[in-house]
């Protein structure tokens, strides 16, 4: 696991986090990421599709962040379209405000990508934050992420961004 703190763990989410996903769905960084997103967590937390994972991230056992990763070319919705098998995509955001800036989120997006990079056929993965939300391009583009296009999903336009094996491996 490359500079991760060894006290940053990703665990699966269960029912016993809702409480905690709906009031950080409520926090004004949180809508702001992700303002029209109903994530359905009731019926969500109690599936376990072969094509997702849901993680809380926990500093210290004190949770701090979720994690979403997908095989988007098997996810029910069909979100990111047509898509060749050998991908991924993360969704990631820290619960509270008081824990941005603290390079949590770099940590919790490193634990995420060595997971998706454990799988051997996994050569890219992807993330589409809001084209206006300029501080996450930043934040994916100082990991290594780079900027592939522009797409609009339902009425949300997003700037897509990848970060293929071989650049992630060469990062320190």
């Amino acid at each position: 696991m490359k500079n991760a703190s060894s006290t940053l763990s990703l665990r699966p989410a269960t029912p016993d986090d809702l409480s905690l996903l709906k009031q950080w769905d409520e926090q004004p960084h949180v809508l702001e990421s992700d303002p029209d997103d109903d994530w359905q967590w009731e019926t969500e937390l109690q599936r376990s599709p072969v094509w997702r994972e849901q993680l809380i991230a926990e500093l210290e056992g004190r949770p701090i962040g979720f994690v979403q990763i997908i095989d988007p070319r098997l996810e029910d919705t069909r979100y990111w379209g047509d898509v060749p098998d050998g991908r991924r995509a993360i969704d990631i955001w820290i619960g509270e405000a008081s824990d941005l800036g603290r390079g949590y989120g770099t940590q919790m997006m490193r634990l995420a990508l060595d997971r998706c990079f454990a799988i051997p056929t996994v050569d890219s993965v992807w993330v589409d934050p809001l084209e206006t939300n300029t501080r996450a391009h930043r934040f994916y583009e100082r990991i290594g992420f780079e900027f592939v296009e522009k797409k609009r999903f339902d009425d949300q336009d997003c700037s897509i961004y990848q970060i293929k094996r071989k650049t992630y491996s060469n990062i320190p």
